[in-house]
């Protein structure tokens, strides 16, 4: 796969896909930097990597029905699930990875909608634990 819009990520959460009720998804990663500066830097800074981390973004389309995102979610608020995210529907490969990690559930915005507009639900969790990357 070289470069692609971005149409057909798909989004499983303990299971679950809710790709068809998703119109946004973000996975950030990151590693703090700690310093090991001394006198014998030079006068430069030194640092390298130390813990990661990472939060998974989910932008939902509302839905009440049984067993779809309000009822999953609701249910699943203060525990950890498993989730893994994937550039489109097709196969884990190496243009295809797959990220799987397990997130808790700190927040669930059941209403959040203005007049007119579409119902929605956005959370971002923390992810616990490793991300893993896989391209098989």
């Amino acid at each position: 796969m070289a470069i692609f819009a971005a149409t057909d990520y798909n989004v499983t959460i303990d299971a679950t896909d809710f790709s068809d009720h998703l119109s946004s998804v973000e996975l950030p990663v990151s590693v703090n930097e700690l310093d090991t500066t001394d006198f014998s830097s030079s006068g430069w800074e030194e640092r390298i990597g130390g813990l990661k981390s990472g939060t998974i973004s989910l932008n939902f389309h509302q839905d009440f029905a049984a067993s779809q995102v309000d009822t999953t979610l609701w249910s699943a608020l203060g525990t950890s699930v498993a989730v893994v995210v994937k550039p489109t529907s097709s196969a884990v490969s190496a243009t295809n990875p797959s990220f799987s990690f397990n997130a808790i559930v700190t927040d669930v915005k059941p209403v959040a909608a203005s007049v007119g507009d579409l119902a929605v639900q956005q959370v971002t969790w923390p992810v616990s634990g490793a991300i893993t990357r896989a391209t098989s």
